[in-house]
């Protein structure tokens, strides 16, 4: 199929699923975004928004051109709550934030053939054991922005306690608009043992039309839980479409935390990234488990979702503009000048290669942190303030005996 886009298509999200469409998601802004200079790691709040237009109407172009279905607003982790934890101190009120990263969304979708989709994640509220109502009112402030600026959908994304994840789709639920819902478990399930098959469950008696997984563990492993996710929804007669958004990162040796808990996050990731060409496999097996809104999260950049737009081509009927700049399975390499570099330019090269780190001595996995510490845990109690130094020696004392 030749490079470009298609007509201007402005089917909400559950026709195209309806259809059995391919919907392609876009990737990890907070992670892309930091290693840009406009993100800080820690707080990881989307005040970028408003701060630097320019940064985040770029990169949801970027994914745009690459064949991102869905914009979705950059309002992760942009409850009040969060804004204002642990001596995060900004200039832009959380609506003013998400209003920003409405308008960016709405503006580069139009652009081409997108959606809005409007997000919630989980808050320090919840974990902290603030009551159902406290929780509610903070994605109710959120969700109000949303209404105004008139997203297409709503996702409640990131959340690892399906407890929360139900609150977030009863208050989404109420505006009509479909809704999404993706926790951030693998296999073993969520923070506190609840399966993925019934996790699911939850949700889509709560509303969510669309359930799945996003962020905390790779490709491999989140197809895997949605699968479980699906098995459950299937056994227990009811109806739902399903969504995988997962890290571009390899985490074979992550436990039920995901990568948060691997020695390397966030800042020393670099050598466990996926390749194109694992994207190709990812995009395969996705489409294969019966997943049709198929996209990334942290560590997704838009070369990513172009493997992804790329590899389900056949199905779509159509490349992303950005194949005008990319041959497939490394057919531009027909062009350089080295010959042995031309010798690269076919599919066995690339499917069969295995990458090497250049890293000598380095282990190929990792041992998790595993402190073992979620909601219902004193340690897990969120502050206004700045951590104290005092705070933080008790930490590193603590990480010293694991």
């Amino acid at each position: 199929p030749p490079p470009g886009r298609p007509y201007m298509d402005k089917r909400g999200i559950l026709e195209r699923l309806d259809a059995g469409e391919v919907v392609i998601g876009d990737g990890g802004f907070v992670f892309a975004l930091e290693k840009r200079g406009y993100v800080k790691a820690g707080p990881w709040t989307p005040e970028a928004a408003a701060e630097h237009p320019e940064a985040v109407r770029q990169l949801h172009r970027e994914f745009l051109r690459a064949g991102s279905n869905v914009m979705q607003t950059f309002t992760f982790y942009a409850s009040d709550d969060k804004l204002e934890n642990r001596g995060n101190k900004l200039t832009f009120t959380g609506a003013q934030i998400n209003e920003a990263a409405c308008d960016l969304a709405r503006e580069v979708a139009n652009e081409g053939d997108a959606l809005v989709a409007g997000g919630v994640s989980q808050t320090p509220s919840y974990l902290s054991c603030k009551s159902e109502k406290e929780v509610k009112a903070t994605f109710k402030k959120q969700l109000d922005v949303f209404i105004k600026k008139n997203v297409d959908f709503l996702i409640a994304e990131y959340f690892e306690h399906v407890e929360e994840a139900v609150w977030a789709v009863e208050v989404l639920k109420e505006t009509g608009k479909p809704v999404a819902a993706s926790l951030c478990v693998g296999p073993e399930g969520d923070m506190h043992g609840v399966p993925p098959g019934e996790c699911a469950v939850r949700l889509v008696k709560a509303g969510a039309q669309i359930v799945g997984v996003n962020c905390h563990f790779d490709p491999l492993t989140c197809v895997k839980t949605v699968k479980m996710m699906k098995e459950g929804v299937e056994k227990a007669g009811l109806k739902a479409h399903y969504m995988v958004q997962p890290l571009a990162y390899h985490t074979p040796d992550c436990n039920c935390q995901g990568f948060i808990d691997l020695p390397e996050f966030p800042f020393g990731l670099e050598p466990r990234i996926l390749t194109r060409w694992d994207m190709h496999k990812y995009a395969r097996d996705a489409y294969n488990a019966g997943i049709r809104f198929i996209g990334g999260c942290c560590g997704f950049e838009p070369y990513h979702i172009r493997a992804v737009a790329e590899e389900l081509a056949p199905e779509r009927g159509f490349l992303p503009a950005a194949s005008e700049k990319h041959g497939t399975w490394g057919a531009g390499l027909e062009m350089h000048t080295k010959p042995w570099v031309r010798a690269r330019a076919r599919r066995d090269y690339w499917e069969n290669l295995k990458p090497a780190s250049g890293r000598p001595l380095c282990p190929s996995m990792s041992s998790p942190d595993g402190w073992g510490v979620t909601k219902g845990h004193a340690d897990l109690l969120q502050q206004k303030e700045a951590t104290t130094k005092d705070q933080l020696k008790q930490l590193f004392d603590r990480s010293k005996t694991h």
